[in-house]
């Protein structure tokens, strides 16, 4: 895991990393909000500690800046523990908040506790496939156009999930037969037309002119996200 630390107390700052990094985590820091900014936007971060109270770009600006381009999990230092304080940095984009002076064990578990829930939505994202008004829902095996269920037969809905996480890919009707169905097909490849066919007819606006499930003239079928 990845963590940025953003603070204007250098000694503080020094602390929080040699705490971090002893906990496996690595760690890039950082010393006023513009700064946070472009290392947010440069690198990829599992989780940022800014401080509220910097000169110039303060940790506010600075957590509203970064929300412009990034979800991920932050959490605010202040030495000020008013709601209203806490109030205006969580409509920032803040997702928790340490009251300075604070125990370097408390922070350690309010890290801990933001990164599992971030891995958790994390997961959960993963198991919804989107394109356009079509999503399938992995984890409950459902199709949904436009928020109602479509009704697909079980070989229908591992053909479209199977194209959906591979978007661009071709695949030959060979490779959907071994795949989907889960044996070596002797004979007849035309039961893949017949569940694509049936699928843009019930996955498609237009089933004649298909914008989702697309045929490779000669090679095979792919999804076009």
């Amino acid at each position: 895991m990845k963590i940025l630390v953003v603070d204007d107390e250098r000694l503080l700052v020094k602390g929080i990393k040699f705490n971090l990094e002893n906990e496996g985590y690595q760690v890039e820091t950082a010393f006023d909000g513009a700064s946070a900014v472009a290392l947010a936007r440069e690198q990829s971060f599992d989780l940022i500690i800014l401080d509220v109270m910097m000169p110039e770009v303060d940790g506010l600006e600075a957590c509203m800046r970064i929300r412009e381009f990034s979800n991920v999990p932050i959490i605010m230092l202040t030495a000020r523990s008013e709601d209203t304080d806490k109030i205006i940095g969580f409509e920032c984009g803040a997702d928790d908040y340490v009251t300075k002076p604070f125990n370097i064990l408390e922070l350690k578990a309010r890290i801990r506790a933001m990164l599992r829930r971030a891995a958790a939505t994390a997961q959960k994202s993963e198991s919804i496939l989107t394109a356009g008004a079509l999503s399938l829902d992995t984890e409950q095996r459902v199709a949904l156009r436009g928020g109602e269920v479509i009704d697909l037969t079980a070989k229908e809905y591992d053909l479209i999930e199977l194209l959906m996480r591979n978007p661009r890919r071709v695949y030959s009707r060979e490779n959907l037969m071994n795949i989907v169905w889960g044996y070596d097909y002797v004979g007849d490849f035309r039961t893949v037309d017949v569940h694509i066919r049936r699928l843009r007819e019930k996955l498609e606006e237009n089933p004649a002119e298909p914008e989702l499930i697309m045929t490779k003239w000669g090679v095979g079928y792919y999804f076009k996200a």
